[in-house]
């Protein structure tokens, strides 16, 4: 299975390398409005979402944070990784309103739980019931309250080195702290998967007076060195790392 998923990391970076011109390089398509045409091909000859996804999508895109939701094909791309390794166990570092903590409990079986971590009430009001109408409330633990008290929870609980997969989209200046929490709880060869590493290429040389993407970058260029993970960083979305703990 590691070389199986080792190949599945080069096909995905090679179709993120090869995209067709910058504008495919970094963009999210959220739906109707994708400004690149790039982006909303992929929407529309890509995308198979879930009736539930849709309508939990379209809600998402009423509030005016919804830039925050993980790009559509981004969330495909991860339920298919998730079924690929065969993931039972999963963590989301900040669930948002939920269509990525939706879309990876819909890609596991009946025994799969996703502990989704969430500080902020309205979001989490809004995702349970699109849930319970996808009928996977069961597999979806939600908790409310800092991230980093969750994953500390859980290692205390004895569930290091028992999770498949996390997916880390939260406060970007705590990225290192949950990179680290998410590493004691991944089995080996486990998919730690890391959100916005691109941050619309504000990594890139990041001014002096920018904290968030100076985390960034630090975090890219740490990862780049560990030895503890095999890595690719993709295209996806505002930059998407797959690190796969050895």
């Amino acid at each position: 299975m590691a070389a199986d998923i080792k190949m599945f990391f080069c096909v995905g970076l090679a179709v993120g390398l090869t995209g067709v011109g910058q504008s495919a390089l970094i963009g999210k398509t959220h739906g109707s409005g994708v400004e690149d045409p790039v982006l909303q091909y992929v929407f529309n000859n890509s995308l198979r979402e879930h009736p539930v996804l849709t309508k939990l999508r379209l809600r998402t895109l009423q509030d005016q944070w919804s830039r925050m939701m993980v790009s559509t094909d981004q969330a495909q791309f991860m339920a298919n990784l998730i079924r690929l390794i065969n993931a039972t166990k999963a963590i989301e570092v900040g669930m948002y309103t939920g269509y990525n903590a939706l879309s990876m409990a819909l890609a596991m079986p009946e025994n799969g739980r996703v502990v989704a971590c969430e500080i902020e009430d309205s979001y989490i009001n809004i995702s349970k019931p699109f849930f319970k109408e996808a009928g996977v409330e069961n597999k979806i633990d939600i908790q409310h309250q800092t991230a980093m008290k969750t994953l500390n929870e859980l290692i205390a609980a004895g569930e290091a080195g028992t999770y498949d997969f996390v997916f880390i989209d939260a406060d970007k200046g705590n990225y290192d702290n949950y990179y680290e929490k998410s590493l004691e709880l991944i089995r080996k060869g486990g998919v730690i998967a890391i959100d916005n590493v691109l941050w619309s290429g504000k990594v890139v040389n990041p001014a002096p007076d920018d904290q968030t993407s100076q985390s960034l970058d630090a975090l890219n260029k740490k990862l780049h060195k560990d030895q503890r993970i095999d890595l690719s960083m993709l295209t996806v979305g505002d930059g998407l790392t797959l690190a796969m703990k050895r």
